[in-house]
């Protein structure tokens, strides 16, 4: 792939993806919601509309727009239209609670929110708190829209794609959420190298429901998707009922989720025996590891490939893939996509040697341009000629492959041993009664940790927490097994699906006090 041909061909915003289409191929499916379709031509229309709806509403350029809603065709069409007036997209997921959807405005400053309550009745409540009023986009409904703020400040505006295109904020498992720039260059450079790894056409059928608040769900899923002039099936929340009447239905070719998703979709199931009639060329998983038995029983019940891969929202997201034609039966998240570069380094910077753990920085036209209004924080996270620290463990094999080993805050030091969550958390995985696990280490009066580990069992194949620490005790080392495990229902998870560690790690904590 010849990256400086890539970079020197992208626009200068994402809404010239539905211009280009609805100029080459008007009558081409571009969305699906619910029983309605849209073609490249109506969206354009649409996205259109939405121009005039945010100038009469008074968003300016370089103000920020957030939009509370769940995936539709509005926030599509929303997305394009902030890129055509050169204001900010903050799509905030309306599962949020009052106090998250509140903290976001106030810290993003945003101009107007607009709430997208055709699909969501949270959306409708965070609108009754704003009492917001009816507004709509032409071909597309209704809509409700706050109040204008007349304390917003307009940030500058540049005329290339370096140009903000969305504020996304984190899910905060960690700690703080915070908000991450990504420029139009950053989204349109992951559109155009996630479609063409995929090799995706215009015929191909996609999954959007990743929610379009994350990054996962905005670049890769929704804007790859149509940057190749395909068509994207949004689904407002996922379900196991919804993706295996879409299989059926729909004809998708291309799924992409995270592992737990999946996982829901085995227990449903009762396992892998019977394998699915699909479509599918191919499977993804992202957002968070995944477990080779569940990889195996994935593949098994899909009769394709189940990719993996690794990114995180500074990097807009993709930073490594596995390719569809080599497909890997490890735990791998595949190699440096192409123009990105990564390096393994130790506590002082240095290179590891080759298999080695250290820590990961990596480099290329997909890093944000920085934290919202956090100066400090963006300073700590970069590293001299524009490296950014992920945060993350991670060794390189000789061949490229890379391999996530945990996230360097969530190390746990025991008895003097190094114990990397994930490991533990690939074990327990492993175990036919575990649907997922969460493992994170518990402060103890001196100085030392232990292991905590959560699980959320499948109540068909029940187990004793006895019997999954004599499991454990067969695969891991002594240090590494659990000085606790906790059944849960079920965890506590993102709207993405990603499961919320902090609020674990503060339960663990909390517990033992």
């Amino acid at each position: 792939m010849d990256i400086p041909a890539l970079l020197a061909g992208l626009p200068a915003r994402l809404s010239a993806i539905p211009a280009h289409w609805a100029a080459r191929t008007p009558d081409a499916p571009a969305l699906h919601e619910d029983g309605r379709h849209w073609t490249y031509a109506q969206l354009q229309q649409s996205v259109d509309s939405a121009v005039q709806l945010l100038r009469a509403l008074d968003v300016r350029a370089g103000d920020r727009l957030m939009v509370v809603g769940e995936n539709c065709a509005q926030q599509v069409a929303l997305i394009f239209a902030c890129a055509s007036i050169d204001a900010w997209i903050v799509n905030v997921n309306a599962r949020l609670s009052p106090r998250e959807v509140d903290t976001i405005f106030e810290h993003a400053g945003a101009r107007r929110v607009l709430f997208l309550t055709a699909n969501s009745p949270e959306a409708a409540a965070h609108a009754a708190r704003y009492g917001a009023i009816p507004a709509s986009i032409d071909g597309m409904g209704g809509l409700l829209a706050g109040e204008l703020n007349m304390s917003a400040v307009a940030e500058n505006t540049v005329t290339g794609n370096e140009q903000v295109a969305a504020l996304i904020y984190t899910t905060g498992t960690t700690g703080q959420s915070k908000g991450v720039m990504l420029t139009h260059r950053n989204l349109l450079f992951i559109a155009a190298v996630s479609s063409t790894l995929r090799g995706l056409s215009r015929s191909d059928r996609a999954y959007g429901v990743l929610p379009i608040s994350h990054v996962y769900g905005l670049a890769s899923v929704t804007l790859g998707t149509l940057y190749a002039g395909a068509s994207l099936y949004l689904v407002p929340r996922f379900t196991t009922a919804g993706l295996l009447a879409a299989l059926k239905d729909d004809g998708l070719t291309i799924v992409q989720g995270v592992p737990a998703m999946y996982a829901k979709l085995l227990q449903t199931l009762g396992g892998a025996d019977t394998p699915l009639a699909t479509q599918l060329r191919f499977a993804y998983a992202g957002g968070s590891p995944l477990a080779p038995s569940l990889k195996r029983d994935v593949e098994k019940l899909l009769g394709t490939a189940l990719h993996n891969g690794y990114g995180m929202t500074e990097s807009a997201p993709t930073i490594s893939q596995t390719r569809l034609e080599t497909p890997r039966h490890d735990d791998s998240v595949g190699t440096p996509i192409p123009g990105v570069s990564v390096r393994v380094v130790d506590v002082a910077g240095n290179d590891v040697a080759p298999g080695e753990p250290g820590e990961l920085w990596i480099h290329g036209p997909n890093i944000m341009a920085g934290y919202y209004h956090e100066a400090a924080m963006t300073a700590a996270t970069m590293r001299a000629g524009g490296w950014l620290n992920t945060g993350d463990m991670a060794r390189q094999d000789a061949d490229g492959a890379l391999f996530i080993v945990g996230r360097t805050k969530e190390l746990i030091i025991r008895s003097g041993f190094n114990v990397y969550p994930l490991e533990v958390e690939t074990a327990l995985n492993a175990h036919p009664s575990v649907v997922q696990s969460a493992v994170v280490g518990r402060s103890v009066a001196d100085g030392n940790e232990e292991v905590i580990a959560y699980v959320e069992l499948d109540p068909r194949q029940p187990a004793t927490v006895a019997a999954l620490q004599d499991y454990l005790a067969h695969t891991l080392s002594p240090y590494k097994c659990p000085s606790t495990i906790v059944v849960m229902e079920a965890l506590p998870a993102a709207a993405t699906g990603k499961i919320l560690k902090g609020q674990l790690r503060k339960m663990a904590q909390d517990w033992q006090q």
